[in-house]
Protein backbone atom coordinates (compact mmCIF):
# COMPACT_ATOMS: atom_id res chain seq x y z
CA UNK A 1 0.00 0.00 0.00
CA UNK A 2 1.74 3.32 -0.94
CA UNK A 3 2.33 5.57 1.75
CA UNK A 4 0.58 8.82 0.87
CA UNK A 5 1.95 11.59 -0.35
CA UNK A 6 1.49 14.23 2.75
CA UNK A 7 3.39 12.18 4.72
CA UNK A 8 6.43 11.05 2.53
CA UNK A 9 7.87 12.53 -0.35
CA UNK A 10 7.68 10.70 -3.45
CA UNK A 11 11.39 10.91 -4.48
CA UNK A 12 13.42 10.76 -1.46
CA UNK A 13 10.84 8.92 0.92
CA UNK A 14 11.69 11.01 3.75
CA UNK A 15 8.62 12.93 5.86
CA UNK A 16 7.75 16.18 4.11
CA UNK A 17 7.99 19.43 5.29
CA UNK A 18 4.77 20.14 6.46
CA UNK A 19 4.93 16.60 8.71
CA UNK A 20 8.37 18.01 10.16
CA UNK A 21 6.75 20.71 11.09
CA UNK A 22 4.26 19.15 12.79
CA UNK A 23 6.11 17.19 14.68
CA UNK A 24 8.38 19.35 16.08
CA UNK A 25 5.39 21.31 17.36
CA UNK A 26 3.53 18.65 18.90
CA UNK A 27 7.26 18.04 20.57
CA UNK A 28 7.11 21.27 21.51
CA UNK A 29 3.78 21.22 23.24
CA UNK A 30 4.61 18.02 24.56
CA UNK A 31 7.82 19.62 26.35
CA UNK A 32 5.76 22.40 27.84
CA UNK A 33 3.10 20.81 28.87
CA UNK A 34 5.58 18.75 30.61
CA UNK A 35 7.42 21.59 32.01
CA UNK A 36 4.63 22.65 33.57
CA UNK A 37 3.41 19.83 35.01
CA UNK A 38 7.22 20.25 36.76
CA UNK A 39 6.47 23.34 37.89
CA UNK A 40 3.91 22.79 39.80
CA UNK A 41 1.23 25.66 38.93
CA UNK A 42 -1.36 23.62 39.89
CA UNK A 43 -0.24 23.76 43.62
CA UNK A 44 -1.25 20.32 43.84
CA UNK A 45 -4.57 20.45 43.28
CA UNK A 46 -4.19 18.44 39.97
CA UNK A 47 -1.84 15.52 40.22
CA UNK A 48 -2.20 12.32 37.91
CA UNK A 49 -1.22 10.36 40.85
CA UNK A 50 -1.18 11.63 44.42
CA UNK A 51 2.61 12.45 45.86
CA UNK A 52 1.46 10.52 49.09
CA UNK A 53 0.72 6.90 48.02
CA UNK A 54 4.17 4.83 48.73
CA UNK A 55 6.26 3.92 45.99
CA UNK A 56 3.97 4.98 43.37
CA UNK A 57 3.32 8.70 44.32
CA UNK A 58 6.08 9.82 42.04
CA UNK A 59 5.65 8.29 39.25
CA UNK A 60 4.05 10.97 37.30
CA UNK A 61 6.65 13.71 37.95
CA UNK A 62 8.70 11.05 36.68
CA UNK A 63 7.52 10.19 33.29
CA UNK A 64 7.09 14.38 33.21
CA UNK A 65 10.55 14.06 33.63
CA UNK A 66 11.10 11.87 31.00
CA UNK A 67 8.93 13.41 28.35
CA UNK A 68 10.72 16.77 29.19
CA UNK A 69 13.96 15.40 28.60
CA UNK A 70 12.97 13.55 25.36
CA UNK A 71 11.47 16.56 24.08
CA UNK A 72 14.93 18.73 25.15
CA UNK A 73 16.53 16.13 23.33
CA UNK A 74 14.48 16.24 20.06
CA UNK A 75 15.59 19.55 19.81
CA UNK A 76 19.58 19.00 20.03
CA UNK A 77 19.90 20.16 23.94
CA UNK A 78 21.08 16.96 25.55
CA UNK A 79 21.09 17.29 29.57
CA UNK A 80 21.59 13.78 32.13
CA UNK A 81 21.57 10.94 31.28
CA UNK A 82 20.85 11.44 27.71
CA UNK A 83 23.56 13.44 26.31
CA UNK A 84 25.70 10.02 26.22
CA UNK A 85 22.40 7.78 24.64
CA UNK A 86 20.86 10.43 22.45
CA UNK A 87 23.70 12.52 20.20
CA UNK A 88 21.54 15.06 18.57
CA UNK A 89 23.90 15.15 16.12
CA UNK A 90 22.75 11.60 14.41
CA UNK A 91 19.49 12.66 14.10
CA UNK A 92 20.14 15.82 11.85
CA UNK A 93 22.08 13.40 9.47
CA UNK A 94 20.49 11.27 6.55
CA UNK A 95 23.19 9.14 5.21
CA UNK A 96 22.71 6.10 3.37
CA UNK A 97 24.22 2.61 5.60
CA UNK A 98 27.32 1.74 4.26
CA UNK A 99 28.37 -0.86 2.04
CA UNK A 100 31.13 -3.34 2.27
CA UNK A 101 31.57 -2.29 -1.38
CA UNK A 102 32.66 1.38 -0.42
CA UNK A 103 34.83 0.43 2.26
CA UNK A 104 37.64 -0.90 -0.33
Amino acid sequence: MPVPVLLNDAKTGRASAAMQAIKGLFVLLLGAISALYLLNISVGVFEFVPDNLPLVGNLDEATATFLLLNCLAYFGINIGPLRKLLPADNRLKSEPPSSPADKK
